[in-house]
Parts: C-alpha cells; sequence; structure tokens
C-alpha cells in the first residue's frame, strides 16, 4: 500500500513506531535544533502557551510519545465537571429501543436498534433510558410523514393496538401528520412535518414541561404540570402506524439542533472529543508549518495546496498523530462531530472541488497511516454522516446545505482507493445511497424561502365547465400576463439553483461510472454495475417487502441523473470513435435478452418463462445465434422443489436467532429503506402476537432463495461485460439481422437496460401522483373564480353572505399561493422539460430496441415484457402528465416516433410471439387509447398500408375465446362521427354534470378514420370467411350482453319496489352499465358493418347472408321491443336515477338501432330494402309500435285524447335536434312510412297456416327446409342457427349432412 504523495513512497510494512537509534539516520536532513522547533510548534499545549525556548523540554523522535502522552492526558477546564450529567437518569449507558420487553405490536428494528418501522396497525415502542430530574433532549429523524405520536411516557403506560402514546394519562406526544398534540384529549399544536425533517422532543423535568422543535424552531411548550415525584420516570417513547418509519439520536451522534440548558439522553464521548480535537490541531499545524532545509528555519505553507512531498520529518510526525487519531476516527461520533466538520472546513472557501487537493491528501495519509480496517470503518461512518446530513437538511433559498454536502461527497470519490472500496462495500450494501440523487420537495413553503424566491404566485384560470383548459376563451388581461412572467421568472430563478444540485448529483454518478481507473483493481464502472443490478433486483423481486424497496420519489430523480450521466460516457465514447452510434439513436441489442450475460431475475418474457423458451427455442438459439443452451439448465425446477427450499430456508433462519427477532434480511445484508436514513437493513421482527406470526411458513423475505443462472452478478468482470480478443461479452451470439457497426461500450448498454427497468419498476407511477399536485391548482383555480362570481352577484343587502364568500375567496387565494409555489419546485424538479427530454429519449430508446428485437424472428420471444411496457407508459406520461408545462409536439422527431409506436401496437397486439395476457391486454388499451385522439390516430394511418391491413384483420378476428371489449372499442372508436347521431362527445342527459375526468379517451371529442374504415370494408367485403365468422361472434356477444342486462335491472327493479329499506350492490350497478355500454358499442359495429359492407346482409348470393340478415332482425326487434314498451321495466329504472348507472338513457342505445335500421331500410337499393322489409316483417317479435315510438307517436288508441300530455311525456328522436340532423330525421320518417305500408300489406296477403305447416321448433315461420339424411324439418332459420355451433338433427341426434329446400306437395 502506498501513498499518492508527488515524492517519495513510504511503505507501511517497514515503517514501525520506535526509539531505536536508527530513526536519527532518517532524521538526519533535519538538524536537532530545527526538529526540536518543529515539534514543539506542531505539538502544542493545552492552552496554547508556549514556554519560552530556554524551559522547553528538547524534543526528538525518541521522546516525542512520551510528550504526546503528557499533552493528551492535560484535562482542559471544561472536562471537569463532565461526570455530574448523570444524575437524573436510569438505564444503560448506551440509548437504544427496548427490544426485549418496552414494546406493543409488531414493529421492525434495524441492527443499531435505534430506526423502527410500523409492521401493524399501531405499534409502540420505548427507549432504554428513562429521565427522572434535570432537562433532556433527544431528535427523531423523521423518514414519512404518516400518523405517528412521539414523545414521552412512563413505566405504567399500557399500550395496545388502538391506544398509544399520549393515548393514556402519563404519556405525552406530538403528532405531526394531524398537526396536534395528545395527552388522553387531544388538542391543535405546531407544524405538519415531513419525510426529512427533524423532531427535537424536550422534557424539563424541574419545571415539569414538555416542548418539541421542528428543525430546530420551536413549536412551542406543549405541555405544563407534568405528573413528577417519587416513582415518576420518562422514557422517550413512539407509536406509529403501519409502513411509517423513524430514527433516534439519544445522543449516539451530535444533535443537529441542540438546546442550551438540555442534555441529550446519551452522554457524548467527552475525554475521546477532546482528545480527537487536540490530534486535530496538531494535524493542521504539520499543514500550516513547512520547514525550510536550505534556511534552516520553519515557514508557514498554504494549507489549501499542501502536499507530503516525502519529507521523512513530516511523514514521521504525522505517524505519531495517526497512532493515537486512527482508533477515534472509527467511532461514530467523533467521526461526525471532528472529522467531518474539519473537512466540510477546508471546501467552505468555495471554487470547485478540484481546487482543493487536501481532501485528497488526507485520505492518501489515512490509506497509509492507518490500519486498514480503520480505514474502512471511518470511510463507512464519514459517509453515513454525509448521506444523514443530505437527507435531513433544511431546503433553504440558496439549497446551500444540500450543496455543502454533495461537494464533500464528490472530494471523498475522487480518491481512487476510497471510491472502490466505498463502492464495493458500503454504497449500496451498507447504505442507501440512491438518497444522494434526491432532491426533496418542501412541504412548508415559508421555510423553503419559495415566498422570496417566487414573490409573485400565478395559476390558469382559464377553465371550461367540464374542468379542461378552454384555449378558445379570451386572451389574458395585461394584468395577468404581469403575474405570469414574473412567476415564470422566479420559477427560472429556482430552476437555477436546483440544476446546481443536480449538476453535483450528476458528477457523483460520472465518478461511480469512471471505467478508466484500474489502478489497483477493478474499474468502478464494473463494481457500480454489478451492485446497480443487485439493486434492481431486490426493487424487482420483493414488492411487498417494504424495507428493501427504494422509494418512487427516489427512484425518479436517480433516472434522471443516472440518464445524464451515461449520456455523456455515450457520447464521450462516440468521440474517440465516430462508428459507433450517438446516444441520441441508442437501443439495447436483441442478443442481451437470450444469451444469458444480464440477469432479467424472475421477470417475465414476450414469450412467457425463461425455462420454457429456452426449452422450446433452443433450436433458433443455435441456429440463428450460435447459442447453445446446457442440457443441466433444462432441467426444469418443480413447484415441490420451490417449497421445500422456502421453508428449509426458513427453518434455518428461525434456528440461528431467537423467536423475538427474526431475521428479514437473511443471507442478503441490504438497507432498509423506510426507518434508519442511512443505516442498512431492518431486520429485527418485534412481535406481541402468538408465535405463529413470528414463524410465518413462508419467510417474510425471499431474499435467500435467488437462484443464480449463467453468470452470478457479483462474479462478473470487466472482461465478462466488455469482452475482448474475439470474446463480445455481453453482445455474445449476435443474430444475423443485426448490424455490424458497433453501438457502444458494453457496460454502457447494461447501465441503459437497468435504467429502462428502473422506469418500468416505479418512476411511472411516481409521476402519475405528482400530477395530482397540479390537479389540486386546477380545482381551487376553478372554485376561486367561482366563488369571485358569487362575490360579483351577491346583492349588497345580503352582508352576512358577502362576508362569507369573502372569507372563502381568502381561503381559497391563500391555498393556490401557496400550491402555486409548491408546484413550482415540482414542475422544476419532475416535469421540466429536460427531465420531459429525458423520458422521451427513453421513449425512443425502447422503439428502437422493440423494432430491433422484431427483425430476429422467435428470439423476439425472449424480450423482457418491461421494455413494451415502457414504451407505452413513457408516451403515456409525455401527453398526460408533462402536458401543462410542456407541450409533446415541441420535441423532436415527434411526428416519427408517434408513427413508429403506432406501429409496434399495431402489430403487437395480437402478435402470437406474445403471450402474457397483462401484457396482451396493455397493448391493447394502448392502441385503444391511440385512436381516441387525432394526433395519435393519424400516427396510425400513417403506419405502411399492409400493416395497417393486418392490424383490422386483427381486430376483425372472431370475438370468441379473446377480450373482445377493446378491440370493440376501437372498431367504435374509428367509426365515432360518422354513425346515426352518433357525433356527440358526452351523452346528451350527461352535460349537466361535470365529468370525473375531462381528459379520458372516452370523453375525446369524434375522430373517425376513413382510411380504417375502408380496409374494413375491403376486409368484410373480399373475404368470404372472415365476414360470417366476424358477425356471428357480435351477434352472439350482443344477444348476452343485452340478456345480462335486462335481467340486471330486473333484480335492480326488484329490489327497489321492496318497502323495505335496501341498498343494491354498487358493484352491480357497474356491472351492469357495463353491460348497457357494451351493448351500445356492439350495436354501432354492427351499424358500422351494415354500412361499410351492406352486402353482406342483403347479397343472398352469399352463403349466410340471409342467416346473418335474420339474426340481426330478430336482436334489433328483441332490443326494441324491451326498451320502447309503454312503462316497462327500462324506463322505470332509468327513472329511478341511480348512482353508477348514469349511462343507462334510451338515446343511445336507440339512435344505434336506428341506424341500422336506416341504412338497410332506406339508403339501400330497392333489392336490398325489399329482403331487409320481409326478413324484418316476418321476425314475430316485430312490432311496428316500437318504431312508432322513436318519433314520439303514442298508440293510436291514446292519441287522440292526450296528444299534449304524450308528446311531453314520450322520447322523441326530434327532440335531440342537436345531435339529429334533419336529412337523418327525414329518413326516420320515410323508414317508419315505408314499414306502415309494408306491415298493412303483409297483413292484407297473409294467409292462415295451419298449425302442421308451421316450424316445430320456433312456431313462428311455415317449415321450409328438410335435412339429410333423417329428413325431418323445420325453417331455415333455425336450422341455419342450430348448424352453427351443432351438426347434430334437432329431434333424432343424426348427424345432419345436407339441407335441401323443402316446398309443400300442392295434392296436401
Amino acid at each position: 500500500m502506498t501513498s499518492k504523495g508527488a515524492g517519495t513512497s513510504f511503505s507501511r510494512k517497514n515503517y514501525r513506531l520506535s526509539t531505536e537509534p536508527e530513526k536519527s539516520k532518517v532524521t538526519g536532513i533535519v538538524n536537532s535544533r530545527l526538529l526540536n522547533d518543529y515539534l514543539h510548534c506542531v505539538f502544542t499545549s493545552a492552552d496554547g502557551n508556549q514556554p519560552a525556548a530556554a524551559y522547553r523540554k528538547h524534543l526528538t523522535f525518541q521522546n516525542l510519545q512520551e510528550h504526546l502522552d503528557r499533552l493528551l492526558a492535560e484535562k482542559s477546564g471544561s472536562e471537569d465537571s463532565r461526570d455530574q450529567v448523570a444524575e437524573g437518569r436510569l438505564g444503560p449507558s448506551t440509548v437504544v429501543l427496548d427490544h426485549t420487553s418496552g414494546f406493543e405490536g409488531l414493529l421492525l428494528v434495524d441492527d443499531d436498534l435505534l430506526g423502527v418501522i410500523g409492521h401493524s396497525n399501531f405499534g409502540s415502542i420505548r427507549a432504554t433510558t428513562c429521565v427522572y430530574k434535570g432537562k433532556w433532549i433527544y431528535e427523531v429523524l423523521i423518514s414519512s410523514q404518516g400518523l405517528m405520536q412521539i414523545g414521552w411516557c412512563t413505566l405504567n403506560c399500557k399500550f395496545n393496538q388502538e391506544e398509544g402514546v399520549g393515548d393514556t394519562p402519563d404519556s405525552y406526544a406530538y403528532d405531526g401528520n394531524r398537526v396536534r398534540k395528545w395527552n388522553v384529549t387531544t388538542t391543535n399544536y405546531g407544524k405538519s412535518w415531513a419525510a426529512g425533517d427533524i423532531v427535537s422532543c424536550l422534557i424539563d423535568l424541574d419545571e415539569g414541561t414538555i416542548a418539541f422543535c421542528l428543525n430546530g424552531m420551536s413549536l412551542g411548550t406543549a405541555f405544563d404540570n407534568i405528573t413528577r415525584g417519587a416513582g415518576m420516570a420518562y422514557f422517550p417513547a413512539i407509536s406509529l402506524s403501519f409502513k411509517e418509519s423513524v430514527a433516534f439520536n439519544f445522543g449516539s451522534r451530535p444533535l443537529r439542533y441542540p438546546v442550551e440548558g438540555y442534555c441529550p439522553l446519551q452522554d457524548p464521548p467527552a475525554a475521546d472529543l477532546v482528545k480527537a480535537h487536540k490530534l486535530l490541531g496538531y494535524l493542521k499545524n504539520v499543514i500550516h508549518i513547512g520547514i525550510d532545509v536550505t534556511e534552516g528555519k520553519l515557514v508557514e505553507k498554504d494549507t489549501s495546496m499542501w502536499q507530503l512531498q516525502g519529507e521523512p520529518t513530516v511523514l514521521i510526525t504525522l505517524a505519531h498523530i495517526f497512532n493515537y487519531f486512527s482508533p477515534l476516527l472509527c467511532k461514530v461520533y467523533l467521526v461526525e462531530d471532528v472529522l467531518m466538520t474539519f473537512l466540510l472546513s477546508i471546501l467552505e472557501r468555495g471554487g470547485a472541488v478540484e481546487s482543493h487537493p487536501l481532501i485528497q491528501q488526507l485520505l492518501d495519509l489515512m490509506w497509509l497511516l492507518m490500519e486498514e480496517y480503520e480505514v474502512h470503518e471511518c470511510l463507512k461512518q464519514l459517509l453515513m454522516s454525509l448521506l444523514r446530513a443530505y437527507r435531513f437538511s433544511p431546503i433553504i433559498p440558496d439549497l446551500g446545505l444540500q450543496i455543502h454536502y454533495l461537494r464533500l461527497t464528490i472530494a471523498v470519490l475522487k480518491h481512487e482507493k476510497s471510491r472502490k472500496y466505498l463502492l464495493s462495500n458500503v454504497l449500496f450494501d451498507v447504505l442507501r445511497s440512491v438518497v444522494f440523487f434526491y432532491i426533496k420537495s418542501p412541504l412548508r413553503v415559508e421555510e423553503a424561502g419559495l415566498q422570496e424566491l417566487i414573490p409573485t404566485t400565478w395559476w390558469p384560470n382559464r377553465f371550461t365547465k367540464e374542468g379542461k383548459e378552454n384555449k378558445e376563451v379570451k386572451e389574458e388581461s395585461a394584468e395577468e400576463r404581469l403575474r405570469r412572467r414574473a412567476y415564470e421568472r422566479g420559477c427560472q430563478r429556482l430552476k437555477k439553483r436546483i440544476e446546481v444540485v443536480e449538476g453535483l448529483q450528476v458528477q457523483i454518478l460520472k465518478l461511480l461510472l469512471n471505467n478508466k481507473d484500474r489502478g489497483g483493481g477493478e474499474a468502478s464502472r464494473y463494481i457500480f454495475l454489478n451492485k446497480f443490478r443487485k439493486f434492481l433486483q431486490e426493487n424487482a423481486s420483493n414488492r411487498g417487502n417494504l424495507t428493501v424497496l427504494c422509494p418512487p420519489e427516489y427512484m425518479v430523480c436517480f433516472l434522471h441523473r443516472l440518464i445524464a450521466a451515461l449520456r455523456f460516457f455515450w457520447d464521450g465514447h462516440k468521440a474517440k470513435s465516430p462508428a459507433t452510434v450517438s446516444s441520441e439513436e441508442a437501443y439495447v441489442p436483441p442478443q442481451l435478452f437470450y444469451n444469458g450475460k444480464v440477469d432479467y431475475f424472475d421477470l417475465q418474457r414476450l414469450g412467457g418463462l425463461l425455462s420454457h423458451l429456452k426449452k422450446t427455442l433452443k433450436d433458433d438459439l443455435a441456429a440463428k445465434a450460435n447459442v447453445l443452451i446446457d442440457p443441466a439448465e433444462l432441467q426444469a425446477v418443480t413447484m415441490d422443489d420451490l417449497d421445500e427450499d422456502e421453508e428449509s430456508a426458513t427453518s434455518a433462519a428461525q434456528s440461528q436467532r431467537p423467536s423475538a427477532a427474526l431475521a428479514i434480511g437473511g443471507a442478503l445484508a441490504r438497507p432498509g429503506w423506510l426507518s434508519s436514513p442511512t443505516l442498512g437493513r431492518a431486520n429485527r421482527f418485534l412481535s406481541t402476537a402468538a408465535v405463529s406470526l413470528m414463524n410465518p411458513r413462508r419467510p417474510l423475505g425471499a431474499l435467500e432463495k435467488i437462484k443464480v443462472r449463467t453468470l452470478s452478478v457479483e462474479q462478473r468482470t470487466e472482461e465478462d461485460i466488455e469482452g475482448s480478443h474475439g470474446n463480445e461479452g455481453l453482445l455474445l451470439g449476435k443474430p444475423p439481422e443485426e448490424p455490424d457497426q458497433p453501438i457502444t461500450e458494453n457496460s454502457l448498454l447494461e447501465v441503459l437496460d437497468g435504467i429502462i427497468m428502473m422506469y418500468n419498476l416505479s418512476v411511472h407511477q411516481q409521476l402519475g401522483k405528482m400530477v395530482g399536485v397540479s390537479d389540486d391548482v386546477n380545482e381551487y383555480a376553478m372554485a376561486l373564480k367561482d366563488t369571485e362570481e358569487k362575490i360579483s352577484r351577491c346583492p349588497k343587502r345580503r352582508r352576512d353572505i358577502h362576508e362569507e364568500l369573502l372569507k372563502s375567496q381568502k381561503v381559497f387565494s391563500e391555498k393556490l399561493n401557496h400550491l402555486s409555489r409548491r408546484l413550482a419546485w415540482i414542475n422544476v424538479t419532475i416535469y421540466s422539460k429536460e427531465k420531459m427530454q429525458d423520458i422521451y429519449w427513453l421513449l425512443r430508446v425502447c422503439i428502437r430496441t422493440i423494432e430491433h428485437g422484431d427483425r430476429i424472428g422467435s428470439l423476439f420471444a425472449f424480450m423482457p415484457e418491461f421494455y413494451l411496457s415502457v414504451a407505452m407508459n413513457s408516451y403515456s406520461a409525455l401527453k398526460n402528465y408533462f402536458s401543462p408545462v410542456n407541450s409533446m409536439e415541441e420535441l423532436p422527431g415527434y411526428e416519427e416516433t408517434l408513427m413508429r409506436l403506432a406501429a409496434i401496437l399495431a402489430k403487437h397486439f395480437a402478435d402470437s410471439r406474445i403471450v402474457g395476457t397483462d401484457i396482451r391486454d396493455s397493448l391493447m388499451q394502448a392502441l385503444a387509447s391511440y385512436v381516441c385522439y387525432p394526433h395519435s390516430l393519424r400516427a396510425v394511418e400513417r403506419i405502411p398500408e399492409e400493416q395497417r391491413i393486418s392490424m383490422m384483420k386483427n381486430l376483425l378476428a372472431p370475438y370468441e375465446q379473446r377480450p373482445w371489449a377493446q378491440t370493440n372499442w376501437i372498431l367504435v372508436r374509428l367509426w365515432r362521427g360518422c354513425g346515426f347521431g352518433y357525433r356527440y362527445t358526452r351523452l346528451p342527459h350527461l352535460l349537466k354534470t361535470k365529468p370525473e375526468d375531462a381528459s379520458l379517451p372516452s370523453l375525446q371529442k369524434p375522430c373517425p378514420s376513413t382510411l380504417l374504415q375502408r380496409h374494413m370494408a375491403d376486409l368484410l367485403s373480399s373475404d368470404r370467411d372472415l365476414a360470417p365468422s366476424f358477425l356471428n361472434s357480435v351477434l352472439n356477444q350482443l344477444n348476452w350482453a343485452f340478456s345480462e342486462f335486462i335481467g340486471m335491472i330486473q333484480e335492480i327493479q326488484q329490489a327497489a319496489e321492496r318497502l323495505e329499506r335496501n341498498f343494491v350492490d354498487s358493484r352491480q350497478l357497474k356491472v351492469c352499465a357495463t353491460c348497457f355500454d357494451l351493448s351500445v358499442s356492439l350495436l354501432r359495429v354492427l351499424e358500422m358493418t351494415v354500412t361499410l359492407a351492406p352486402e353482406i346482409f342483403l347479397d343472398w348470393n352469399r352463403p349466410s347472408s340471409e342467416l346473418l340478415l335474420r339474426r340481426l332482425a330478430q336482436l334489433l326487434n328483441q332490443v326494441l321491443n324491451r326498451v320502447t314498451a309503454e312503462r316497462n321495466l327500462f324506463d322505470r329504472v332509468v327513472n329511478l336515477r341511480l348512482p353508477g348507472l348514469e349511462s343507462v338513457d334510451h338515446y343511445p342505445i336507440l339512435v344505434a338501432v336506428t341506424g341500422i335500421l336506416v341504412r338497410l331500410l332506406v339508403d339501400t337499393d330497392a333489392q336490398g330494402v325489399e329482403r331487409a322489409t320481409a326478413v324484418l316483417l316476418a321476425d314475430p317479435c316485430f312490432q311496428l309500435r316500437s318504431i312508432q315510438y322513436l318519433l314520439g307517436h303514442a298508440e293510436p288508441s291514446a292519441l287522440a285524447a292526450t296528444a299534449p300530455a304524450t308528446e311531453k311525456r314520450h322520447f322523441s328522436l326530434h327532440t335531440y335536434t342537436d345531435y339529429i340532423s334533419t336529412e337523418e330525421l327525414v329518413k326516420v320518417d320515410k323508414m317508419l312510412n315505408h314499414l306502415s305500408e309494408e306491415s298493412k300489406q303483409a297483413a292484407a296477403t297473409t294467409l292462415p297456416t295451419s298449425e302442421e305447416d308451421l316450424c316445430p321448433i320456433c312456431y313462428a315461420h311455415p317449415i321450409s327446409a328438410i335435412f339429410r339424411p333423417c329428413s325431418h324439418k323445420s325453417c331455415k332459420a333455425c336450422i341455419n342457427q342450430h348448424l352453427m355451433n351443432n351438426k347434430d338433427c334437432f329431434f333424432c341426434k343424426a348427424t345432419i349432412t345436407g339441407v335441401d329446400d323443402f316446398i309443400k306437395p300442392a295434392s296436401s
């Protein structure tokens, strides 16, 4: 191990502290007088006074140790009274949480017994030490802002799952979630807390008061006259609900916000502190004082540029200092109070981190002069203290505190040896280092200084009644424009400050991704890659284990910083190797998905499970990619084996620990995310419940069982990743379809793959969650606008109302001021233009990756599902989450990207290589959403014609055996705007109600696609097999959906008519409304088909046309009869106006049926009209009254008597002139007249038929078909419908081989 000083290297192994004579030889460079002066200048006494030179003891390296012992033993005045503090306190000197008996409920406690996570309804725990007199303080670091009660309790307090600290007589608590204080009763107190805050709990047992501080700001006295006296001693205690988490500081670290006169519960290590400060002083003296050998005198040096320069005198002096200093630097308190403070002071002078090489020199010294285990412990504690300080620093306007801690983190990580040690053992293993990339959002904007930064607030207030921003309204006023511009300037100021922090965070990642530091082992990037993969594995494999999951708000920030660092290295490599691909064209090559070099854990592939794919596609792998699967890998693991593995792992874990502290971490010691802010796993499971809870059949965390596949993540080297000498590394098994052009360094491809996985794990979900603040601003803005309108309309005589309205206005304005500043912060940190470009870049990477994967045929099945998910979700995020601030249309290549994504959705929603039902549903839903918006629908129309036709063919596949509702919805959207009375966005009767979300796809304006309609018409007309199978399936589903709907409304009506009070299940109402909506959409698809390809029903040269027309007529008559009958079931349920059945109304279903009838009976040729009329009238269910109902005609008997009343009461298409054109109404009149005439003629010409001549199945039509070979008879309609599903005769069950026309002989 050698120093990195500029001069001579000194090996530690041959260096010893001793008093042997050889020492003088080493120091021969410096004469004894100069050495004596130097040592006296470095090692000053405690009072700082140097005795006169004549009285000073002559110092050499032989007697220096003795002199140093004497100096360190000197006591300063402040030390003498340290021991009196312990009075007033009972319990162990090291204060921790009482995990043996002082808890209630289920809790997870960290290894250091200072962090805790709630694991039950309301768990409570107290500390091991109590106080009975004096003034005491402890701090609580809030890791989550939920329901918690923090304070003090006595030993007599008995807690349970409902009552915690503050709910019993002798316990007192502060709750920043509900902003209240608790002592049996509760009152308002304090401020709301947020994750990242520090609560100080103070108790004064001399005065009998309890107070609390939040981030050092006093909240005032919470309780006075607390119970004191004999037997009354108070323990620090907390009660917290499920998933909430905190970490305590009783004094094991320096208090962040000490209060004068109050002592921490745990004494600081006073003697060690004094020693450490003295030794630090000596170290500073060494840095400050130089020896000029030529002049023979001491000189002052510039400390910032100090270097060791291989001077033996200085080195031996430092070795003496570190001999005493090293053991002290392993202690948490001293690292934070002495070392970290000193290092921060070096950086306080400003300038770039590079301009402070002293920190690098000090780290060199530590590695040279301290034992290895001491350096390791010191660095670990230093990074933990830095992370804790960064996370729990309050937000101030210039973010100075965060910048300060990040700069020191960068300085430490710049040191190569320290960086590699921290990467290998600390950053991902012990610390939650992702916290370094997070910028917390301030909950209290006043304290964060946002009022000064953004003095003028603004919010959009141009809204329509539906809550959507209305861009067609009048231009904004001059005053509004000034406010908006002032607000935007404030946002820009904030953005500049946050960008400084983001730049430092990216710098940290650039250090971790350095692949040139190969001195002394593997480069940092390859250590980082392996740790990063492990981090992803934990977050992918432990969705239910909260202690391991990285919170999504951290993931969002980490993702953006990682993208910035990745693109920096990617483009840097491109500059060196121009033949490679630029980051703008980045993609992940498909061989990564099947060559086993990158572990995707148990994540689902497009083609199913990896083990299944390896078996079924092993020949393709060998032929296309030259990848051979090891036969041993194909051995299937049965479920029983897995069960046995799990249970044996559980029993092993339990046998090693007492039952009260069950390990959750197991074999992998990983950081717990929720409790202690920096420290590792929460691995003690405390429970006051039954033993069965503590010995679950399945282990609480399945971390031990991760099965290693081809190559363990931890075992991979640089060569395995980058490849060398013909070994392609990660790119092994390149398929012939892939271009030969090199992409970039292989390691960067794996980072890119990890970034896409991160987006899928939790980033998308978090992006959607944070939009809530923007929604809140819009709601309050609408409420404020509404209130201001009411104030302007309020009569002057009603001063009481006027005053109330003014109060409301003030509340809304204050809330909007607060929210608009908070929104500015969120828009800068999450929804800024740069963040949008990152997500857009990810979308394009996924699109290119999918396109490359698609070309390799069957091997596409190996691609993980999350690539398709991220492509769909990132587009959704860009469209829905970023849009208020930045427009997606401004992004470069937006139109082309939209078209390429449309091509992916169109091709893969019915791709046989994709087997997962969830991902297929997601693709279908994405396509359905795509066709609802004009710009994305045009993108679908721009994809190659062959792909469009293929998509339409897949949409027209029979509905059986597949989820058909989304397919039907897509076809309906392509038709909406063309159908009869089908130009509405919202149903007429719902216009007065506010929609839940006006941006929903279903509430978009109609945008039909005539191009895709034309493809559909061509397919149905040309493919003689496609049309009957598709239409029969649509008719079957319509029959089912409408029958279900009628059955449900019967039940609802019966429940409503009962005399006793009753409730209809809301789920039943929802299913009922869904069946109605499905019936309407299926009718619209039939209308579309009849319009685009009427010959399918009316050209009876086609074998199935007549049957389809009869089935259609039968269903239309059924629907009409049910919906139009006088005072019927449908009417009664619609009039109930039940919540959940809002969409159920006469209009949508009747106009859909009317559209089909008009198309068949008016808008077709004479022969078609004749056939359609004959079939419709021949159906036994046909009633002319149902057609008359459409135009509001009452039955003839009632018409004369109650004409005026019936016009009001009856449904009539004439009342919907905004939705139905005059031309359409004329066609309905024409249809009614035609049917009236035809039904009269039919009634006049119909001869009475004997019962023997009627079909024995339906008794509605004459016998017209005879079966072969059994010669039984029925009407054509019955036998054709029967033969669709069954080939056996109705009567004798013989197999029917043919059906002939039956004509009754004249003789009979």
